[in-house]
């Protein structure tokens, strides 16, 4: 089990390609260095239905993030970079574990940073035996290169496709100017597509294929219809969406009048029109209540509670 890490000196492993010499020591823009983060995992139960199924999602959580959004509930994680450092051996054994908790996947969360070790642990898992599927949960900041190095190890996709407009994506998420978010994304989701195609789910429970998440923010200022369309006209209308109405104003949303309220029920219940619409019925909704729910904090034990548990 040896990674590839020529994408980490320089650092070339996001569209960001931020150059940093991480195996001499060097952070990136995202935080991350030489060394494997882990916040926490665990199985949880907030994902969407066919993610999370009854016995939950193995989610592990990695630390540090290659975009910094404003209003990020994550934040202690991603941009604080609370957690510890694992070994690859250590990696692998979480998947394991998880496993035999009962999970119904290994969900990796923000894994942008650390595609090079993923590869690797994924693949040593898969040659000794781990089967459940692999779901690669990310902000769809990522690159088409490093998409590559997973094809045939990760089993589900399931991307954020969080802007259409490139200015709105560097001033709340700080997206690289040379590097704009909506066209990146674009190209990583169409990458992912031709990977895994559409979502396959056997029983209630996803075993391969692509699900598009998109979070509504107030005032419509994620572009929501815009990105919408751009997914059926691109991916297709039978794609799966996880349309997320969790916005809460967390962290330094405070910064931006706009981002200090919640979304109201008819923003959200206008882009459940718009799909519906344009034939789009693979759905999965949430409802506004159901908000703080989603928040977790990394500085218990139990991010989630006990258990885990979310509603979704």
């Amino acid at each position: 089990m040896k990674p590839d890490l020529s994408m980490l000196a320089p650092c070339t492993v996001c569209p960001r390609r931020c150059g940093a010499d991480r195996l001499a020591g060097e952070t990136g823009f995202c935080g991350a260095g030489k060394d494997i983060l882990v916040a926490h995992f665990g199985p949880h139960f907030g994902e969407e239905p066919p993610i999370s199924g009854t016995r939950g999602s193995g989610n592990v959580f990695f630390s540090f993030c290659n975009l910094r959004c404003v209003f990020c509930q994550n934040y202690q994680i991603s941009h604080e970079g609370q957690g510890n450092p694992v070994t690859l051996d250590e990696l692998v054994e979480m998947f394991f574990s998880l496993e035999a908790m009962g999970c119904h996947n290994v969900n990796l969360v923000s894994p942008t940073p650390y595609v090079p070790f993923v590869a690797a642990a994924i693949g040593e898992a898969k040659r000794r035996g781990v089967g459940i599927p692999f779901v690669y949960n990310t902000n769809g900041y990522d690159s088409v290169e490093a998409l590559r190095s997973l094809e045939g190890l990760v089993d589900i996709y399931l991307p954020d496709l969080k802007y259409s407009n490139p200015a709105i994506a560097r001033k709340l998420s700080g997206a690289a100017t040379h590097a704009p978010y909506p066209e990146c994304a674009r190209a990583a989701l169409v990458e992912m597509k031709r990977q895994v195609g559409d979502l396959v789910v056997e029983d209630g429970i996803a075993k391969r294929g692509l699900i598009v998440r998109h979070l509504v923010l107030p005032g419509g200022l994620a572009g929501s219809r815009a990105a919408l369309a751009w997914i059926a006209e691109k991916l297709g209308r039978q794609t799966s969406i996880g349309l997320m109405s969790q916005y809460l104003p967390l962290h330094r949303s405070g910064e931006h009048p706009i981002l200090s309220r919640r979304i109201r029920q008819e923003e959200y219940d206008d882009l459940v029109s718009f799909l519906i619409n344009n034939g789009m019925d693979n759905v999965f909704t949430q409802d506004l209540e159901s908000a703080p729910l989603y928040v977790p904090d990394f500085g218990k034990e139990q991010p989630f509670g006990e258990g885990g548990e979310k509603a979704r």
